[in-house]
Protein backbone atom coordinates (compact mmCIF):
# COMPACT_ATOMS: atom_id res chain seq x y z
CA UNK A 1 0.00 0.00 0.00
CA UNK A 2 1.02 3.53 -1.37
CA UNK A 3 0.57 5.89 1.64
CA UNK A 4 0.19 9.43 0.04
CA UNK A 5 1.23 12.25 1.66
CA UNK A 6 0.81 15.66 1.85
CA UNK A 7 3.84 18.44 3.39
CA UNK A 8 2.04 21.43 5.21
CA UNK A 9 4.70 24.38 5.99
CA UNK A 10 7.88 24.02 3.75
CA UNK A 11 10.48 25.63 6.12
CA UNK A 12 13.40 23.83 7.37
CA UNK A 13 11.80 21.44 9.00
CA UNK A 14 9.23 20.58 6.06
CA UNK A 15 11.87 20.41 3.93
CA UNK A 16 13.28 17.80 5.53
CA UNK A 17 10.73 15.82 6.38
CA UNK A 18 10.27 15.82 2.54
CA UNK A 19 13.79 14.96 2.45
CA UNK A 20 13.42 12.03 4.16
CA UNK A 21 10.01 11.07 2.83
CA UNK A 22 12.03 10.57 -0.28
CA UNK A 23 14.72 8.18 0.68
CA UNK A 24 12.37 5.75 2.31
CA UNK A 25 11.22 4.72 -1.23
CA UNK A 26 7.58 4.38 -2.73
CA UNK A 27 5.99 3.32 0.33
CA UNK A 28 5.17 6.58 0.76
CA UNK A 29 4.98 9.29 -1.50
CA UNK A 30 4.59 13.15 -1.67
CA UNK A 31 1.88 14.04 -3.57
CA UNK A 32 1.08 17.38 -2.33
CA UNK A 33 2.93 20.78 -0.42
CA UNK A 34 1.74 23.84 1.00
CA UNK A 35 3.73 27.19 1.75
CA UNK A 36 2.39 30.52 1.98
CA UNK A 37 6.34 32.21 1.24
CA UNK A 38 5.72 33.93 -2.07
CA UNK A 39 9.48 33.08 -2.17
CA UNK A 40 8.03 29.28 -2.40
CA UNK A 41 4.71 29.17 -3.62
CA UNK A 42 3.90 27.95 -7.19
CA UNK A 43 7.48 26.56 -7.52
CA UNK A 44 7.96 22.56 -8.18
CA UNK A 45 9.30 21.00 -4.49
CA UNK A 46 12.27 19.48 -6.27
CA UNK A 47 12.99 23.38 -7.22
CA UNK A 48 12.62 24.59 -3.14
CA UNK A 49 14.84 21.44 -2.13
CA UNK A 50 17.52 22.00 -5.14
CA UNK A 51 16.65 18.27 -6.64
CA UNK A 52 15.63 17.48 -9.75
CA UNK A 53 11.44 18.63 -10.34
CA UNK A 54 9.18 16.31 -8.59
CA UNK A 55 6.50 17.19 -10.57
CA UNK A 56 4.47 18.33 -7.21
CA UNK A 57 3.81 22.23 -7.09
CA UNK A 58 4.16 24.22 -3.48
CA UNK A 59 0.28 25.90 -2.82
CA UNK A 60 -0.83 28.90 -1.42
CA UNK A 61 -4.56 26.85 -0.94
CA UNK A 62 -3.93 24.08 1.75
CA UNK A 63 -7.33 22.60 0.08
CA UNK A 64 -6.33 22.92 -3.17
CA UNK A 65 -3.47 21.10 -2.19
CA UNK A 66 -5.66 18.82 -0.41
CA UNK A 67 -7.77 18.06 -3.60
CA UNK A 68 -5.31 18.04 -6.02
CA UNK A 69 -3.18 15.32 -4.27
CA UNK A 70 -5.68 13.09 -3.34
CA UNK A 71 -3.19 12.45 -0.12
CA UNK A 72 -4.12 9.79 2.72
CA UNK A 73 -2.52 12.18 5.20
CA UNK A 74 -1.11 15.85 6.40
CA UNK A 75 2.68 16.34 7.78
CA UNK A 76 2.17 19.45 9.26
CA UNK A 77 4.64 22.27 10.17
CA UNK A 78 4.33 25.43 10.56
CA UNK A 79 4.34 27.09 14.03
CA UNK A 80 3.97 26.85 17.56
CA UNK A 81 1.04 27.84 19.21
CA UNK A 82 -1.79 26.08 18.66
CA UNK A 83 -4.38 28.78 18.69
CA UNK A 84 -2.67 30.07 15.47
CA UNK A 85 -2.90 26.52 13.36
CA UNK A 86 -6.17 25.22 14.65
CA UNK A 87 -7.78 26.54 11.16
CA UNK A 88 -5.07 24.90 9.35
CA UNK A 89 -5.64 21.71 11.46
CA UNK A 90 -9.42 21.83 11.18
CA UNK A 91 -9.54 22.24 7.44
CA UNK A 92 -7.15 18.99 6.79
CA UNK A 93 -9.63 17.23 9.08
CA UNK A 94 -12.65 18.11 6.95
CA UNK A 95 -11.37 17.36 4.08
CA UNK A 96 -11.04 13.77 5.70
CA UNK A 97 -6.84 14.13 6.20
CA UNK A 98 -4.88 12.29 8.85
CA UNK A 99 -2.38 14.88 10.65
CA UNK A 100 0.86 14.84 12.13
CA UNK A 101 1.71 18.13 13.54
CA UNK A 102 4.82 19.28 15.03
CA UNK A 103 3.28 22.17 16.92
CA UNK A 104 4.87 22.26 20.12
CA UNK A 105 1.53 22.98 22.21
CA UNK A 106 -0.33 20.36 20.37
CA UNK A 107 2.04 17.59 21.82
CA UNK A 108 -0.03 17.63 25.11
CA UNK A 109 -2.40 20.56 25.31
CA UNK A 110 -3.29 22.11 28.48
CA UNK A 111 -5.34 25.06 29.90
CA UNK A 112 -7.15 27.20 27.09
CA UNK A 113 -5.26 24.38 24.25
CA UNK A 114 -7.33 21.66 25.85
CA UNK A 115 -10.36 22.80 25.03
CA UNK A 116 -8.74 23.35 21.30
CA UNK A 117 -8.48 19.84 21.03
CA UNK A 118 -11.37 18.96 22.56
CA UNK A 119 -13.02 20.38 19.17
CA UNK A 120 -10.29 19.09 16.93
CA UNK A 121 -11.26 15.55 18.81
CA UNK A 122 -14.57 15.79 17.94
CA UNK A 123 -14.22 16.85 14.21
CA UNK A 124 -11.78 14.44 13.52
CA UNK A 125 -13.79 11.37 15.07
CA UNK A 126 -16.82 12.99 13.02
CA UNK A 127 -14.75 12.58 9.62
CA UNK A 128 -13.08 9.84 10.73
CA UNK A 129 -9.30 10.52 11.06
CA UNK A 130 -6.91 11.04 13.20
CA UNK A 131 -4.97 14.03 14.67
CA UNK A 132 -1.19 13.52 16.13
CA UNK A 133 1.17 16.23 17.86
CA UNK A 134 4.47 15.26 18.31
CA UNK A 135 7.85 16.26 18.00
CA UNK A 136 11.06 16.05 19.75
CA UNK A 137 10.60 18.90 22.88
CA UNK A 138 7.95 18.26 23.71
CA UNK A 139 6.86 15.14 22.35
CA UNK A 140 9.95 13.13 23.34
CA UNK A 141 13.21 13.88 25.22
CA UNK A 142 11.74 15.49 28.11
CA UNK A 143 8.67 13.65 28.76
CA UNK A 144 7.70 10.46 26.44
CA UNK A 145 11.50 9.30 27.32
CA UNK A 146 10.94 9.85 30.75
CA UNK A 147 7.80 8.41 31.16
CA UNK A 148 8.73 5.51 29.25
CA UNK A 149 11.76 5.01 31.49
CA UNK A 150 9.37 4.42 34.76
CA UNK A 151 7.45 1.16 33.70
CA UNK A 152 10.21 -0.36 34.75
CA UNK A 153 9.98 1.15 38.50
CA UNK A 154 7.86 -0.73 41.33
CA UNK A 155 7.38 3.36 42.80
CA UNK A 156 8.53 6.64 41.43
CA UNK A 157 9.38 9.48 43.91
CA UNK A 158 10.89 12.37 41.98
CA UNK A 159 12.01 13.06 37.98
CA UNK A 160 14.03 15.45 36.98
CA UNK A 161 15.14 15.97 33.27
CA UNK A 162 18.18 18.11 32.00
CA UNK A 163 18.37 19.24 28.13
CA UNK A 164 21.98 21.06 27.68
CA UNK A 165 21.72 22.50 24.00
CA UNK A 166 24.54 24.42 22.23
CA UNK A 167 22.37 26.83 20.13
CA UNK A 168 25.56 27.40 17.99
CA UNK A 169 24.65 24.49 16.07
CA UNK A 170 21.37 25.34 15.39
CA UNK A 171 19.94 27.51 12.75
CA UNK A 172 18.82 30.91 13.57
CA UNK A 173 15.36 30.73 14.44
CA UNK A 174 16.47 29.09 17.38
CA UNK A 175 18.99 31.15 17.68
CA UNK A 176 16.85 34.20 17.63
CA UNK A 177 14.29 32.41 19.99
CA UNK A 178 16.42 31.85 22.71
CA UNK A 179 17.71 36.07 22.61
CA UNK A 180 20.80 36.21 21.39
CA UNK A 181 22.55 39.59 21.35
CA UNK A 182 19.69 41.14 23.05
CA UNK A 183 20.48 43.25 26.07
CA UNK A 184 18.83 41.42 29.58
CA UNK A 185 16.29 44.45 29.91
CA UNK A 186 15.64 43.54 26.10
CA UNK A 187 15.50 39.78 27.18
CA UNK A 188 13.18 40.50 30.16
CA UNK A 189 10.56 42.87 27.84
CA UNK A 190 10.29 39.52 25.49
CA UNK A 191 9.65 37.02 27.66
CA UNK A 192 6.72 38.95 29.28
CA UNK A 193 5.55 39.35 25.66
CA UNK A 194 5.58 35.41 24.97
CA UNK A 195 7.93 36.12 22.78
CA UNK A 196 11.04 34.52 23.22
CA UNK A 197 11.30 31.28 25.14
CA UNK A 198 10.71 27.51 24.50
CA UNK A 199 7.50 26.59 23.97
CA UNK A 200 6.37 23.32 25.31
CA UNK A 201 8.27 22.59 28.77
CA UNK A 202 4.85 23.25 30.93
CA UNK A 203 3.54 20.81 28.40
CA UNK A 204 6.13 18.15 28.82
CA UNK A 205 5.72 18.51 32.97
CA UNK A 206 2.13 18.10 32.57
CA UNK A 207 2.48 14.69 30.67
CA UNK A 208 4.73 13.57 33.14
CA UNK A 209 2.67 14.42 35.96
CA UNK A 210 -0.33 13.22 34.82
CA UNK A 211 0.79 9.61 33.64
CA UNK A 212 2.20 9.30 37.43
CA UNK A 213 -1.50 10.57 38.90
CA UNK A 214 0.35 13.40 40.69
CA UNK A 215 -1.62 16.86 41.43
CA UNK A 216 1.23 19.25 41.55
CA UNK A 217 1.95 22.83 42.02
CA UNK A 218 3.56 23.97 38.77
CA UNK A 219 6.39 27.01 38.42
CA UNK A 220 7.63 28.07 35.19
CA UNK A 221 11.06 30.47 35.21
CA UNK A 222 13.34 31.80 32.46
CA UNK A 223 16.07 33.65 32.84
CA UNK A 224 19.02 34.84 30.52
CA UNK A 225 22.50 33.29 29.95
CA UNK A 226 25.09 36.27 30.03
CA UNK A 227 28.43 36.23 27.43
CA UNK A 228 31.25 36.76 29.38
CA UNK A 229 33.55 37.17 26.21
CA UNK A 230 32.69 38.02 22.71
CA UNK A 231 30.73 35.09 20.95
CA UNK A 232 30.53 34.74 17.15
CA UNK A 233 27.82 32.59 15.60
CA UNK A 234 26.75 32.47 11.38
CA UNK A 235 24.05 34.53 12.18
CA UNK A 236 25.12 36.63 15.57
CA UNK A 237 27.83 38.24 17.12
CA UNK A 238 27.58 38.72 21.27
CA UNK A 239 29.51 41.24 22.89
CA UNK A 240 29.98 40.27 27.00
CA UNK A 241 26.68 41.47 28.71
CA UNK A 242 24.86 40.83 26.54
CA UNK A 243 22.26 37.61 26.57
CA UNK A 244 24.10 34.25 24.70
CA UNK A 245 21.15 32.15 25.92
CA UNK A 246 18.04 31.00 27.80
CA UNK A 247 17.95 29.07 31.18
CA UNK A 248 14.64 27.65 31.44
CA UNK A 249 13.12 25.66 34.20
CA UNK A 250 9.72 24.35 35.28
CA UNK A 251 8.70 22.41 38.53
CA UNK A 252 5.69 20.55 39.52
CA UNK A 253 5.92 20.10 43.49
CA UNK A 254 3.45 18.96 46.45
CA UNK A 255 3.37 20.58 49.77
CA UNK A 256 6.57 22.07 49.11
CA UNK A 257 8.35 18.92 47.94
CA UNK A 258 9.79 19.68 44.29
CA UNK A 259 8.71 16.19 42.43
CA UNK A 260 9.59 16.99 38.75
CA UNK A 261 12.07 19.27 37.69
CA UNK A 262 12.46 20.27 34.04
CA UNK A 263 15.69 22.23 33.35
CA UNK A 264 16.64 23.48 29.47
CA UNK A 265 19.55 25.90 28.90
CA UNK A 266 20.16 26.64 25.65
CA UNK A 267 22.96 28.85 25.11
CA UNK A 268 26.19 30.33 22.29
CA UNK A 269 29.13 28.07 22.70
CA UNK A 270 28.05 25.83 25.43
CA UNK A 271 30.54 23.43 25.97
CA UNK A 272 28.87 20.43 26.02
CA UNK A 273 25.85 19.30 25.28
CA UNK A 274 23.81 16.39 26.85
CA UNK A 275 20.12 14.70 27.73
CA UNK A 276 19.55 13.54 30.96
CA UNK A 277 16.71 11.69 32.44
CA UNK A 278 17.07 10.68 36.52
CA UNK A 279 14.05 9.21 37.77
CA UNK A 280 14.32 8.71 41.75
CA UNK A 281 12.76 6.13 42.83
CA UNK A 282 12.90 1.84 43.02
CA UNK A 283 15.25 1.35 41.21
CA UNK A 284 16.82 4.55 40.71
CA UNK A 285 17.74 5.25 36.84
CA UNK A 286 19.73 7.91 35.67
CA UNK A 287 20.26 7.85 31.39
CA UNK A 288 22.69 10.42 30.28
CA UNK A 289 22.71 10.48 26.36
CA UNK A 290 25.86 12.52 25.42
CA UNK A 291 25.84 15.30 22.74
CA UNK A 292 22.34 15.43 23.21
CA UNK A 293 19.49 15.01 20.67
CA UNK A 294 19.73 17.22 17.90
CA UNK A 295 16.08 18.39 17.91
CA UNK A 296 15.63 19.24 14.00
CA UNK A 297 16.76 15.77 12.91
CA UNK A 298 14.89 13.89 15.73
CA UNK A 299 11.72 15.57 15.07
CA UNK A 300 11.98 14.94 11.42
CA UNK A 301 12.36 11.22 12.10
CA UNK A 302 9.74 11.32 14.56
CA UNK A 303 7.07 12.54 12.21
CA UNK A 304 7.61 10.30 9.38
CA UNK A 305 8.21 7.08 11.32
CA UNK A 306 4.55 7.30 12.96
CA UNK A 307 3.18 7.61 9.55
CA UNK A 308 1.74 4.20 9.82
CA UNK A 309 0.47 4.13 13.60
CA UNK A 310 -1.13 7.11 13.00
CA UNK A 311 -2.84 5.88 9.91
CA UNK A 312 -3.44 3.14 11.75
CA UNK A 313 -4.65 4.48 15.39
CA UNK A 314 -8.77 5.26 16.19
CA UNK A 315 -9.89 8.29 14.94
CA UNK A 316 -9.53 11.31 17.25
CA UNK A 317 -7.19 13.40 18.59
CA UNK A 318 -3.87 11.70 20.46
CA UNK A 319 -0.37 12.37 22.34
CA UNK A 320 2.78 10.71 22.02
CA UNK A 321 0.96 8.59 25.31
CA UNK A 322 -1.41 7.06 22.81
CA UNK A 323 0.37 5.39 19.80
CA UNK A 324 2.80 2.27 20.16
CA UNK A 325 6.65 3.32 20.20
CA UNK A 326 7.58 1.32 16.87
CA UNK A 327 9.08 2.99 14.31
CA UNK A 328 8.64 1.99 10.66
CA UNK A 329 11.66 2.54 8.67
CA UNK A 330 10.44 1.79 5.41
Amino acid sequence: MVIRVIQYGMGSIGTEIVKLLLKRGKEKRLTGAVDTDEDIAGKDVGEVLGINKLGVIVSKDPIGAICEGNADIVLHSTTSRLVDIKPQILRCVREKMNVISTCEELAYPIGFNARITDEIDAEAKRFGVTVLGTGVNPGFVMDVLPVFLTTVCKNVNRVEVTRIVNASLRREPLQRKIGTGLTVGEFQQKVEEKKLGHVGLLESLVMIANTLGWDLVIDEKIEPVIAKELLKTEYFEVEPGEVAGIFQTAIGSKNGENLIKLVLRMEIDAKEQYDRTQIFGEPDIDIKIQNGLFGDDATVAIVVNLIEAVMDAPPGFLTMKDVPFLPHLT
